[in-house]
């Protein structure tokens, strides 16, 4: 084994008195995501934008109110 390989096998096995064996849980069970507030807030904001892809492939987030050209934007 290599100094470093050997260096890493040496914290993992340090981590695994710490903190107990790694467990796997049931692999064939269906993830379950669960939606905290932040992540309720980030698709709310996201909600109202629609993603368009162009003719080369690219993707663009557009406001779906988007009020058009403004004396703001650059040409």
């Amino acid at each position: 084994m290599g100094r470093v390989l050997k260096g890493f096998m040496h914290a993992t096995e340090k981590f695994q008195a710490v903190f107990g064996p790694a467990t796997q849980g049931d692999t064939d069970a269906p993830i379950e995501h669960k939606h905290d507030d932040f992540e309720e807030a980030s698709e709310e904001d996201l909600g109202h934008f629609e993603v368009e892809t162009d003719a080369e492939g690219h993707h663009y987030a557009v406001r779906k109110d988007d009020p058009g050209p403004t004396t703001t934007d650059y040409y």
